[in-house]
This record gives C-alpha cells, structure tokens and sequence, in this order.
C-alpha cells in the first residue's frame, strides 16, 4: 500500500485522538481530517485497533525524528530540554495530546500499552544518556527523577493553563528547567 497515504492518514489520525480522544477516532473522522474520499481509511487500517496501532506508531516515528543532540555541557541540557519543552509547547503540541491520549486509552486496551511502554523506556534512556553527556552525576534515580518531572510537565503545558503553569515554575521554562536540575543535581 500507498506509505506516503498511510502517514498522511497516521497524521490525521493524531489530529482526530488530539482534538476529540480515543473516543472520537473513528474511520470517518480520520478520513475527513486526511481530506480522502470516505473508506479510505478503512481500507488502511480495518478495525479500530488498527487504526490505534497505526497512530500510535506514527507518533512514535514522529517523535523519534525530532532531532535530540547530546549536548556537551550542563547549559547545554538546559537549552536542549528548554527546546523540548517549547515544542511540546507549540508545534508539537498535537502530538503531545494525541500521545496522553494514547496514554489514557492504554488503560482501557492492554495491548496498546506494550509500544507505549517500550517508547517511554526508549524516553528515559534517551534523557539518562543526555544528562551523562553534559556531564552530570548522574544516577539511574536521579535521571528518572528529571525524566518525571519533564513528562509530567507536559500535560500542563498543553492544557495551558496560566495559573497552573506559574505555579509550576513553567512560565518560564529556562527557569523551570535550570531549578530542576538545581534541584536534583545541586546548583551549577
């Protein structure tokens, strides 16, 4: 089959689950969202777990292309985690979304927790690694502690609330990120 159609409905996909859930991804929508004549998608992806492993794996591939440089020092990671924030922030806000989603709906679907799993895991390792390379003390809880707190600022800034964001320190991600690693490592 057409890859090039099937990113664009694993594309599409992603906008359906960001804008209306697991619950609003039905073949018709991701096949109003790509712009294709209606039955494509099924065509594509026949059942609805289909269609959840293909976006899930579209995100994952998505994600994986986002370029993640080992920085060589601490201000280095400031800045690269800062970057990543700010695109979870703001062009990769729907993919950010569609993933929690995904996130939620793993708790209803066993098997969509495996790929979600391995993803994350891949997160954490990646982040371990990055801290080592600036040149860090780095210890597997303290590299996951740092890896948490990322994650679980992602939600927040996707809901972007004002209130919530000052009070998490995340209208000002420099900050944010600097106080985190303050935090966990001892200041600079």
């Amino acid at each position: 089959m057409n890859q090039e159609r099937r990113d664009r409905l694993g594309d599409a996909a992603i906008d359906v689950l960001a804008e209306s859930g697991s619950r609003g991804l039905t073949h018709r929508a991701v096949d109003a969202a790509a712009d294709v004549p209606l039955g494509t998608t099924k065509n594509y992806f026949p059942t609805k777990d289909a269609l959840l492993r293909a976006s899930t794996g579209r995100i994952i591939e998505l994600y994986a292309a986002i370029p993640r440089p080992a920085p060589v020092d601490r201000a280095g990671l400031i800045t690269l985690l800062r970057t990543l924030l700010e695109h979870a922030e703001g062009p990769g806000r729907v993919r950010v979304l569609a993933l929690l989603e995904l996130q939620r709906e793993a708790t209803r679907t066993p098997w969509l927790a495996a790929p979600l799993d391995a993803f994350a895991a891949a997160d954490f390792a990646y982040f371990e690694h990055a801290q080592r390379s600036a040149g860090l003390p780095v210890t597997p809880q303290r590299a996951a502690t740092v890896t948490l707190a990322l994650h679980a600022a992602l939600p927040h800034l996707v809901a972007e609330g004002p209130a919530t964001q000052a009070a998490a320190g995340l209208d000002d991600l420099d900050t944010f990120v600097s106080g985190l690693l303050d935090t966990v490592y001892g200041a600079a």
